[in-house]
Order: C-alpha cells, then sequence, then structure tokens
C-alpha cells in the first residue's frame, strides 16, 4: 500500500518518517508528483488546513494522505501566530525571518510571561476514513537563539523539564516529546486499528 504525505517540507517529512511506520506501507512524497498545485492553507483552523491538504492531494493522486498542519501559540501575543506561524512574518518568508519577528516582539514581555506551546493536528484521509489526532507541548519563548539542530522556531522554544530548546535536543530525544511525534504516534496507533476494516 502507498500513502502520500502532504508536504514539501522535507524537515517534516524526516520526522513523520521516524514516526510513522506502518508494515507493507510505503511512504509517498509529493516530489513525485510535480505537477500537482500548491494547497493554499487558508482555513481558521490546524485541522480546517490538515483536512483541505489531504483531501485535496488525495483527489489528485487518488492516493491515501497523511497531512498535518502545526502552529505556535504565544499567551502574551494572544495565541499568535498559530495557523500563520509558518507565514508569520509574510508570504514568503523563511524560519530565520518569522524567528526574528517572534524575537522582536516578545524581547519586552517578562520572561515568565512568555507561555507558548506548539500544537499539531495529524490526519489521514481516504473518501471512506477521515482520522485526526492532535499533539501538543508546552514551553517558553527566549529571546535568544540556542541550538543548531531541528528547524522553524525550535532554537527559541524552550522545553523547561529538559532544559534545553528543541534545537539543542537530539532528533530522537525531540520526536519523542514534541507536538508532530505526539499527533504522528497516536495517528499510527488509530490506524493500525481502523486500516484493516477499509478497502483501499
Amino acid at each position: 500500500m502507498k500513502i502520500l504525505i502532504a508536504s514539501n517540507n522535507q524537515d517534516k517529512i524526516k520526522e513523520i518518517r521516524k514516526t510513522f511506520r506502518l508494515p507493507d506501507v510505503e511512504l509517498i512524497t509529493l516530489d513525485q508528483f510535480p505537477e500537482a498545485s500548491p494547497v493554499i492553507e487558508d482555513g481558521n483552523t490546524l485541522y480546517d488546513n490538515a483536512l483541505k491538504k489531504a483531501s485535496m492531494l488525495n483527489k489528485f493522486t487518488g492516493l491515501p494522505t497523511i497531512s498535518d498542519d502545526t502552529g505556535l501559540e504565544v499567551d502574551a501575543l494572544n495565541g499568535a501566530p498559530g495557523v500563520y506561524s509558518a507565514r508569520f512574518a509574510g508570504e514568503n518568508a523563511t524560519y530565520d525571518d518569522n524567528v526574528e519577528k517572534m524575537i522582536g516582539l516578545i524581547a519586552s514581555v517578562p520572561e515568565n510571561k512568555r507561555n507558548a506551546r506548539f500544537r499539531t493536528v495529524a490526519l489521514f484521509y481516504h473518501p471512506d476514513l477521515i482520522i485526526s489526532e492532535e499533539g501538543s507541548i508546552e514551553g517558553k519563548i527566549l529571546t535568544e537563539r540556542r541550538g543548531t539542530g531541528g528547524f522553524g522556531y525550535d532554537p527559541i522554544f524552550f522545553v523547561p523539564e529538559k532544559g534545553k530548546t528543541f534545537a539543542e535536543l537530539t532528533h530522537a530525544e525531540k520526536n519523542a516529546i514534541s507536538h508532530r511525534g505526539l499527533a504522528f504516534s497516536r495517528l499510527y496507533k488509530s490506524l493500525q486499528q481502523q486500516l484493516p476494516l477499509v478497502r483501499l
């Protein structure tokens, strides 16, 4: 069986592949479908965006599809950037652009009020079966980057119980506790139970 990962983000794909392993399932990536049009993520929620990506790409490719959407929610910014996390500094923003904007906005906020969380909705789509799971992790936003690993906001997302930012953790350490790792682990378990009931 082939299942499509609805993402061109190689960093995400690496994390998903390490978590999402089913026997007799081959994970296909979007680079095998260069003619596929980009999906505009204009939903109001993470679930909306994940569902839109998965359903549209399933329709285009005919393959069962897994997708996700992730948001960083900062309490001092009233939950922003949320669904706009990837384009926080503009439509074509780089990781560095988004991090710099966040640091600028949070710099004057007292350290004890920089609470934030990452949330991911992971979703499997087939016309006969839709499953979604969520994962989240609490942390704090730093005003200086720490670490060289990870991607996105990882260098400024500090996990108190680890005493490190996501960018200072190993891949294995991050996947064990991260929002995306948790969401896809839960989706993996749900699929193991429900996939045999569907004719794909």
